[in-house]
C-alpha cells in the first residue's frame, strides 16, 4: 500500500519505492532508494542534475512512497511498477506487452500454450520471445513430439488420439505421473537443457527394451531423433558445457537497441532482440554509441523479472549499477550461484562484440525504416506515418482462374500472417472489376468485424486501378484511408485528385518499400493462381487419351492455353505442339469429335 506525502520533508529516512505522477494523476517516474528521504530530496534542488530532470519536475505535481524491509524488495517493486504504468520518463521495454510468451498451464494434464498476457495463476512461463512464427513452431513441434492435449475440455478422446497426436488423457490412456514427466521434459527443453531430456529418454528407452516393450522403445528412439535434429541445427560456439546470456545494445538519442544470445549446452539456441524506451541525452554532442549502464541495467531487472529461466552467467557489455544487488537478487530466482562478467579479452569479449555488432545491424535497420515511412508521408503527403501498409494484386490469364492477393507490411515489414489470399468470382478479362471485388469483400469484412484498418492502401496499377480502390473505399464509407496505385513500366505513383503521378527518387527507401509491397502481393497472387491451375490439370480429360502424357498435356495447355481451345483444334493444329506426332494429335481430335 502506498502512501502520499506533499512535501519530501516528510518522507522517512528508509529503503523503499517513491512514485512521481503528474496533475492528471498519471505515474511519470518510478525510483527506489536506500534513503526515501534523501534521494527525492536530491529533485527539489535549484539547479537540477540534468536535463531530464528538469523537464520531469516540470510536469510533477504529487508523489508517493512504499517502504520495503531490504534494498532487493525495492529492486523488484520497481520493476514490477515501471512493467505496470510504463512511466514516460523511466528507461523501459518498449511496447513489450505484444511478445508472445510460451505458458505451460496449471491444470492437473497441463497444456503448451502461446500467449502475450501473464498472471498469477500458477502456471510456468517462458519468454518473453520476439519471434512469434519461431514460437507457434516450436509448440507444435513440441506437442506432436510428446502428445499433448491441447483441448480446453477434457470430454472424451478426440480426433488428434485417433491420429496418434495424444495421449489422452482425458479418457486414462495415460497416468498422471507418466504425464508429469512427460511435462518436466518439456520444461527442460524450453530452457534449452537437450542433454538432459535426452539422457532422460535413453533411460527409459533402455527400460522399455530391458522389459521387451519394443513398441514404447521405438516411440522413445523416435523422439530421441527429432531432438538431434533440433540440436544439430544450433551453431556450436564451445565444446565445454556452457549456460549464459550474453547481453549488448546498440544506443541512439532516444532508444536502445538490446540484443540477448541464450547459450545452452555450449550452443547458441535462440537470439532476441528488444527495443528499451525513455532515453535522454543530456549532452547533444555526445557520442550516441557509447553503451549506456543504466540502460542495461534496468534491461536485466525487466528482462529477468518476467517469468524465465536465468543462466549460470550473465556476460554483459559493461559493468551496471547495483550489479551486485542484482546479482543476489538474479540467484535468488535461479536457486543457485550465478556469475556476472564483464570480460575485456578473450573468447567472452569476441561474443559480445558479436552481440553488440547484431544490435548495431538492428539500429540501422530501425533507422533505414524509419526513414523510408517519414519520405513516405512527405511524398504522399499522408497524414501520419504508413505503419501498417496493405498491397493487393490480381492473377488471371484470360480471364480464367481469377484470383487476388493481399499482402500487410508492419513497419517495412513482411507480415505472413496476415496475407490474405481470394479466389474471384468475377468473369474475364475484368481486371478493374477483379480489383473492385477483392477490395469490397477485403474492407467489408473489416467494417463488419470492426477491425484495424491500415495506414496505406496500395494497389498494383495506373489511374484505372487506383479510381477503382477509391470507388469501394468511398461506398464503404472508408475514404479517409490513404490510397495509392503504382504504375509497373515507369514506377510512377499515382495518387486520388491529382492528375499527375509522382515520381520517387530511384535510390530513394521510400521507392524501394513501395517496389517490395508490390512485388510481393504480385509474387503472391501468382504462386495461388499456379497452385488452383495445377489442381485443375490433376484431373483432365487429356488424361484419357492415349498417347497423352504429363508432359504432353503441359505442353497442350501452354500452346493453347485451356481445355476449350484443344477442342476446337484440327489435326493440322495439335501437330504444331512440341513433342506431338501425327498419331496422337489424331487420337486426341477423335476423342473430342467422336459424337459428331
Amino acid at each position: 500500500m502506498s502512501t502520499q506525502v506533499d512535501n519530501p520533508n516528510d518522507l522517512p529516512d528508509k529503503t523503499g519505492v517513491y512514485i512521481m505522477k503528474n496533475s492528471q494523476d498519471r505515474v511519470i517516474y518510478v525510483g527506489k532508494s536506500v534513503s526515501l528521504k534523501k534521494r527525492v530530496k536530491s529533485y527539489f534542488k535549484e539547479s537540477p542534475d540534468s536535463v531530464k530532470t528538469e523537464i520531469m519536475m516540470k510536469q510533477f505535481h504529487s508523489l508517493e512512497y512504499i517502504i520495503t524491509d531490504t534494498e532487493k524488495e525495492a529492486l523488484i517493486l520497481e520493476a514490477n511498477l515501471i512493467k505496470k504504468y510504463r512511466p514516460p520518463y523511466n528507461v523501459r521495454l518498449k511496447d513489450d506487452k505484444r511478445y508472445p510468451y510460451i505458458k505451460i498451464t496449471n491444470e492437473q494434464f497441463p497444456r503448451i500454450l502461446i500467449t502475450r498476457h501473464i498472471s498469477s495463476d500458477g502456471s510456468h512461463y517462458f519468454g518473453p520471445f520476439t519471434d512469434a512464427g519461431s514460437v507457434k513452431k516450436t509448440v507444435k513441434f513440441v506437442n506432436s513430439l510428446f502428445k499433448i492435449r491441447d483441448c480446453k475440455r477434457m470430454d472424451g478422446p478426440c480426433l488428434n488420439y485417433q491420429i496418434d497426436l495424444c495421449h489422452a488423457p482425458c479418457n486414462g490412456k495415460i497416468s498422471k505421473k507418466e504425464y508429469k514427466k512427460l511435462i518436466n521434459k518439456i520444461d527442460l527443453f524450453f530452457q534449452g537443457k537437450y542433454s538432459k531430456v535426452m539422457a532422460g529418454l535413453e533411460e527409459e528407452m533402455n527400460e522399455a527394451a530391458h522389459k521387451q516393450e519394443f513398441e514404447k522403445a521405438a516411440v522413445i528412439r523416435d523422439q530421441m531423433n527429432s531432438i538431434k535434429d533440433i540440436m544439430e541445427r544450433q551453431n556450436v560456439v564451445f565444446t565445454d558445457n556452457l549456460d549464459q546470456d550474453i547481453i549488448a545494445g546498440s544506443f541512439d538519442k532516444k532508444l536502445a537497441y538490446i540484443v540477448v544470445f541464450s547459450v545452452r549446452e555450449g550452443k547458441i539456441i535462440g537470439k532476441e532482440d528488444f527495443i528499451m524506451a525513455g532515453l535522454m541525452f543530456e549532452d547533444e554532442s555526445g557520442d550516441e554509441n557509447t553503451p549506456r549502464p543504466e540502460v542495461l541495467s534496468a534491461f536485466i531487472k525487466q528482462y529477468y523479472s518476467n517469468p524465465r529461466y536465468v543462466p549460470g552467467e550473465i556476460i554483459l557489455q559493461q559493468s551496471i549499477p547495483d550489479q551486485e544487488l542484482v546479482k543476489e537478487w538474479l540467484q535468488d530466482i535461479r536457486g543457485e550461484k550465478i556469475e556476472i562478467t564483464v570480460p575485456q579479452d578473450g573468447v567472452k569479449f569476441k561474443l559480445v562484440r558479436m552481440v553488440a555488432k547484431n544490435a548495431d545491424v538492428i539500429k540501422n535497420q530501425k533507422k533505414q525504416v524509419k526513414n523510408a515511412l517519414l519520405d513516405l508521408k512527405k511524398y504522399l503527403m499522408l497524414p501520419q506515418l504508413p505503419h501498417t501498409i496493405e498491397g493487393f494484386d490480381v492473377s488471371n490469364i484470360a480471364g480464367k482462374s481469377a484470383v487476388g492477393s493481399m499482402v500487410t507490411f508492419q513497419d517495412a515489414l513482411p507480415r505472413k500472417g496476415k496475407y490474405r489470399k481470394y479466389s474471384l468470382e468475377t468473369p474475364g478479362p475484368d481486371d478493374y472489376g477483379m480489383m473492385r471485388e477483392l477490395l469490397n469483400r477485403r474492407y467489408q469484412r473489416l467494417v463488419d468485424e470492426k477491425e484495424d484498418l491500415p495506414d496505406l492502401i496500395l494497389v498494383d496499377g495506373g489511374k484505372g486501378q487506383l479510381g477503382v480502390a477509391v470507388e469501394v473505399l468511398k461506398s464503404l464509407h472508408l475514404e479517409n484511408i490513404p490510397v495509392i496505385g503504382l504504375a509497373k513500366e515507369f514506377e510512377q505513383v499515382f495518387i486520388p485528385q491529382v492528375s499527375q503521378p509522382i515520381m520517387l527518387p530511384r535510390n530513394s527507401d521510400a521507392l524501394f518499400l513501395l517496389q517490395r509491397i508490390r512485388d510481393e502481393a504480385h509474387r503472391f497472387a501468382v504462386s495461388y493462381h499456379r497452385k488452383l491451375r495445377s489442381k485443375s490439370l490433376e484431373h483432365s480429360p487429356l488424361d484419357e487419351i492415349k498417347g497423352v502424357g504429363s508432359k504432353r498435356k503441359m505442353n497442350l495447355l501452354r500452346h493453347f492455353g485451356d481445355l476449350e481451345n484443344i477442342k476446337k483444334a484440327e489435326v493440322e493444329d495439335l501437330i504444331q505442339v512440341k513433342g506431338l506426332n501425327r498419331n496422337v494429335a489424331q487420337n486426341i481430335y477423335q476423342y473430342f469429335h467422336e459424337k459428331e
